[in-house]
């Protein structure tokens, strides 16, 4: 969850970062008493994500700037929207203006990146999902910004459930330990509301995974005919999410195959930033 702690920590070592010692070319062009008004603009149409992380650009670096949010994060803007306007001290806003800027581009295009993905598979019963592929230490921000694209977030890290992969399996059966035994011991240690699921990457794989009772079966790079083979093995007896080569070119077909959930990695690790600008009007207050 986006929590304003978790906001104010990221946004915090941001301007920390951008401006160490802080805004020379500000403190040294423009006067103490000058004032800018600012508009928020959009370049592209897209989704819009991550207003309250640019409030916080502006509130951390000066409390007296005013930022009013015009659009929500999840509404749809076309080009040349105003999306907020921002009005208090030249120097404070121009030293926040970056760092709000970034924040706000990257995960504007990760919402309007999802959502072109949902829309793809909107006439299926399939959920679009995140993965563990984000930035490091921006997570929450970037997972925030999926959901606002109407995708789904998948497990928010290794302590939220169980998920084991070919790696895990093939350890499994180095040690000639049976993989339906092995998982049925780890759910009888496990609390009764943790989540379950393992990764198969081949048909033959599936019967033994469900002989255990696992509540998620993830099909990593199936092919469609495999995919479709796989929702029809295991039928209705655990969520199927595919995985693996999922593209927009792709997805829709993959949707179509009946599985459950479909997870991109590219919602995160691949989306590019939005076209934003601010636009800056000074007035020199003062002299």
């Amino acid at each position: 969850m986006l929590t304003r702690a978790t906001i104010d920590r990221a946004v915090a070592a941001a301007l920390e970062e951008d401006a160490p010692w802080g805004d020379l070319t500000s403190d040294a062009l423009i006067v103490e008493t000058a004032i800018a008004r600012a508009d928020l603009v959009a370049r592209e149409e897209g989704v819009f994500s991550g207003g309250e992380v640019f409030v916080a650009a502006f509130r951390l670096t000066d409390p007296s700037i005013d930022v009013e949010l015009i659009v929500e994060d999840g509404e749809f803007f076309r080009p040349g929207t105003v999306l907020a306007t921002v009005t208090g001290p030249a120097r404070g806003v121009l030293t926040a203006e970056r760092v709000g800027l970034n924040f706000v581009q990257r995960m504007s295009g990760i919402a309007t990146l999802t959502a072109r993905y949902v829309a793809e598979v909107a006439h299926t019963g399939a959920r679009i999902a995140d993965t563990r592929k984000t930035t490091p230490g921006l997570r929450a921000f970037e997972r925030h910004a999926v959901v606002n694209g109407g995708g789904h977030n998948h497990r928010y890290s290794l302590s939220d459930a169980v998920m084991a992969k070919d790696n895990h399996l093939a350890v499994l059966a180095q040690k000639g330990v049976s993989v339906t035994a092995a998982i049925q011991g780890a759910i009888a240690r496990l609390p009764h509301t943790t989540h379950f699921e393992v990764e198969v990457d081949r048909l033959d794989q599936i019967e033994a995974v469900l002989a255990a009772g696992v509540d998620t079966v993830m099909l990593d790079n199936f092919s469609l005919d495999d995919l479709r083979a796989g929702v029809e093995l295991i039928a209705g007896r655990a969520t199927v999410e595919a995985s693996g080569g999922v593209s927009l070119e792709t997805v829709r077909a993959i949707a179509e195959t009946g599985v459950d959930v479909i997870a991109v990695g590219a919602l995160t690790h691949s989306a590019r930033a939005l076209d934003l600008g601010l636009d800056v009007r000074i007035e020199m207050l003062g002299g």
